[in-house]
């Protein structure tokens, strides 16, 4: 069972009109010119208040086009020209906003890279730059991104909630144990960075919930469970010798969400972590209950419903877990976990009234997945499951082949596999299946 936990592998990537620090998650969009020192011209004024006008318009009609996002950008770029220094800042950063709203990142990013250059100390402008860096390095550099997001961070002299919550996201990723001034390790200053968010702003809900996710990686970690688990046929992934579960941490990340759901019940992120909590306790049913809110408050919610089919799959609920890979494929559909998801799901639910049927949709899902990573492991574990305990025993006179090919494909599985931990027991079932194969086809037909 693969179970995303999401918040330290995602990065928030979430627009806020004006250069500064990120408004309290509950605060409406103002209307108005920028604040800045000095006299505002009149000019300038007006064409801040036209773009702001027309961005809280079309955010609360949610008519968002991409003429729309044009167009409000164009007023903020109007803005830009009549003005320099940390004003054109502020209007290169909004017309960056304005094309977000349309997911137009390509417009957005030079329009936040000449915020940058406008006002150097513009942080929310380089915030988000540096995210984009991170993006381009497929999530590599890491160093160079941590190092970006904290000078935003104290050019906004540890004001700016996003920027805090986005470098300790990526301190988490890091895991870094060099020491300095902020801490021992990247984990004591990602906690620190989150506190400093809370107290900046103690309704910011995506503080809330990486401050979960920091207590449930600690409790994972003190049980040998932390790095990702392998979605293996009837293997599931074992702790170290003698590890305990960390109740007590375990506990605290429950009470960080319930303190979330108290601000917001209905922002399905927290209801998400909270069921990873609960799958760390034991507790499969609490897990699935928050999960299916989760998904329920937004079907979009990629890591909900990747976890509930995860869920529902350690427990044999086939269907369910079908149709919920089923939608995380909707939303992404180039996704190795989900297809390899599916795969197991669409397996789990072979009888004899549907054999054909499902025993070729479940090698058309491994086939997909393995053209996704041909070098994961996984696939061809499962796929080798599917040979032998299913084409090779209920497929006819094709079984000798069938089983042949299992051998093959267990072969291929040890030799990908390597020493990997994770796949240890596999490799070692897959060892012994290969001598049950090998019995059987001595015996002949």
């Amino acid at each position: 069972m693969t179970i995303v936990r999401a918040g330290v592998a995602s990065v928030l990537v979430a627009f806020v009109v004006g250069c500064g620090a990120a408004p309290p998650a509950s605060a409406p969009p103002t209307v108005g010119p920028p604040s800045l020192p000095g006299t505002i011209p009149p000019a300038l004024a007006a064409k801040f208040a036209e773009g702001l006008a027309a961005m809280t318009r079309h955010d609360r009609a949610g008519d968002w086009t991409a003429e729309a996002c044009r167009g409000t950008a164009a007023l903020f770029i109007e803005a830009a020209d009549l003005s320099a220094g940390p004003a054109a800042a502020k209007a290169h950063y909004d017309a960056a906003v304005a094309h977000q709203r349309c997911g137009d990142h390509g417009a957005a990013r030079p329009e936040l890279a000449a915020a940058v250059r406008a006002d150097p100390k513009c942080h929310s402008a380089r915030m988000h730059l540096a995210l984009y860096a991170l993006q381009d390095s497929s999530g590599k550099d890491l160093d160079r991104a941590i190092a970006e997001i904290q000078r935003a961070a104290l050019d906004s002299e540890f004001q700016n909630v996003e920027a805090l919550v986005n470098l300790a996201t990526l301190q988490m990723r890091r895991q870094g144990a060099t020491r300095d001034e902020e801490g021992n390790t990247d984990i004591e200053r990602a906690k620190k960075n989150l506190q400093r968010a809370l107290a900046v702003d103690d309704g910011y809900l995506p503080a809330y919930n990486q401050l979960a996710v920091l207590h449930l990686e600690t409790a994972r970690r003190a049980a040998g469970r932390a790095g990702r688990a392998a979605l293996l046929a009837a293997s599931p992934v074992r702790t170290q010798a003698g590890a305990k579960t960390d109740t007590q941490t375990l506990e605290l990340a429950a009470l960080v969400c319930s303190q979330a759901m108290r601000r917001d019940p209905a922002w399905a992120p927290i209801h998400n972590t909270a069921g990873l909590i609960q799958a760390e306790l034991g507790n499969l049913g609490g897990a699935v209950a928050e999960f299916n809110t989760a998904r329920r408050l937004d079907g979009r919610l990629f890591e909900a419903q990747m976890n509930a089919a995860a869920v529902n799959l350690s427990f044999r609920g086939f269907g369910e877990a079908e149709r919920a890979y089923r939608a995380a494929l909707g939303l992404r559909p180039d996704d190795y976990e989900a297809r390899l998801g599916l795969a197991l799901a669409l397996r789990g639910q072979i009888d004899e009234s549907n054999f054909d049927r499902m025993t070729t949709a479940a090698e058309t899902e491994l086939v997909r997945a393995k053209k996704l990573a041909p070098e994961r492991a996984e696939t061809y574990y499962n796929e080798a499951i599917l040979r032998q305990e299913y084409k090779a025993k209920f497929g006819g006179p094709g079984g000798k082949s069938e089983l042949e090919k299992a051998k093959g494909l267990f072969q291929r599985f040890v030799e990908k596999a390597g020493k990997a931990p994770e796949y240890a027991d596999a490799v070692k079932r897959s060892q012994e299946r290969m001598g049950e194969i090998d019995v059987i086809l001595a015996l002949g037909p």
